[in-house]
């Protein structure tokens, strides 16, 4: 039994309209979700897909080392965010600062960031 399911995989990037473009020609998806700082792209509305997030200043990534080798994060589809926090501490995540009403920010056992979101 798993904790969710996959939602989405979520780009960090200066210009969330472009870089959709970008991938929605390279990937062959359509925009399921436009807003200026929040685009996903996918083959439907309720299967996974890319989001791009709009964060100002961002500086370039320095992979495959360096201070920023990324900008991209796991987005996990919970039924239940209180019930799917807590399976994500036993099994070895941590709450990291952030979220809202529909999504909270975790990690994985080696510190990289994904959110737990609920759907609807």
């Amino acid at each position: 039994m798993s904790i969710g399911r996959l939602h989405g995989i979520v780009i960090d990037c200066r210009d969330p309209q472009s870089l959709a473009e970008f991938y929605q020609e390279l990937l062959g998806m359509v925009r399921v979700q436009d807003d200026p700082d929040w685009v996903v792209i996918g083959d439907a509305a309720d299967r996974p897909g890319v989001a791009f997030q709009r964060v100002p200043d961002l500086p370039s990534a320095t992979w495959p080392e360096g201070e920023r080798p990324q900008y991209r994060h796991v987005d996990v589809a919970v039924a239940d965010l209180d019930a799917a926090e807590t399976a994500v501490v036993a099994a070895g995540g941590r709450r990291l600062a952030g979220g809202g009403g529909n999504f909270r920010v975790c990690a994985d056992p080696a510190g990289h960031p994904f959110c737990l979101v609920v759907l609807g």
